[in-house]
C-alpha cells in the first residue's frame, strides 16, 4: 500500500460541515503549503452525487489536496469498531501532524452525526491509531502505528 503523508486530516459527517466550521483555518493552512486531506461521510445515492461535487468544489476552492468519501448513511452514524477502523485505517495512511473534527462534547443542540464523528475520531487518534495492539491487520497492510501531533475541534 502507498503511503501518501498529509499535513492535516479533516473529518466530518456531512459535506459544507468542515467549510462551515473550519474554512478559513484550512485556507490558511493550504496558502502555507500544507498538505489537507478530508474525510467526508454521506449517502443517499442522488443527494450524495449533488454534495459530493459541491465538496470537490469547495475543497478545489480551499486547496484541499483530496476528498475522500465514506459513504456511511446520513442521521445513522453509530460508535462501532468498523467506523472507528475506518478512521484509524486513514489516519495510518496519511500520518498527518494535525487532525480536526466535530466537538463532541458542544452542549445543548448538536446533529447526532457530527457528535458521534467527533467522539469517533478522537477514539481513533488515541488511544487506536499510535496503539500497535490495535487493529494488528493494518500493520500486515503496512499501515504502522501514527502518533497525532495537534486535534481542532469546530462547533
Amino acid at each position: 500500500m502507498t503511503m501518501k503523508p498529509a499535513h492535516v486530516l479533516v473529518v466530518t459527517p456531512h459535506p459544507d460541515d468542515a467549510e462551515y466550521g473550519v474554512a478559513g483555518t484550512v485556507a490558511r493552512w493550504a496558502r502555507e503549503g500544507k498538505q489537507i486531506v478530508y474525510v467526508v461521510n454521506m449517502k443517499p445515492e442522488e443527494l450524495a452525487q449533488i454534495r459530493e461535487k459541491e465538496q470537490m468544489a469547495a475543497a478545489r476552492v480551499l486547496g484541499v489536496r483530496e476528498v475522500i468519501f465514506l459513504r456511511y448513511a446520513d442521521q445513522s452514524l453509530e460508535d462501532t469498531p468498523e467506523f472507528r477502523k475506518a478512521i484509524v485505517r486513514l489516519i495510518r495512511m496519511y500520518k498527518p501532524e494535525v487532525m480536526v473534527t466535530a466537538d463532541p462534547y458542544r452542549r445543548y443542540i448538536w446533529h447526532r452525526d457530527h457528535r458521534i464523528t467527533g467522539q469517533v475520531t478522537l477514539d481513533a487518534i488515541f488511544p487506536f491509531a499510535r496503539d500497535p495492539l490495535s487493529y494488528p491487520d493494518l500493520m500486515r497492510e503496512n499501515l504502522h502505528p501514527h502518533k497525532v501531533r495537534e486535534i481542532f475541534l469546530w462547533g
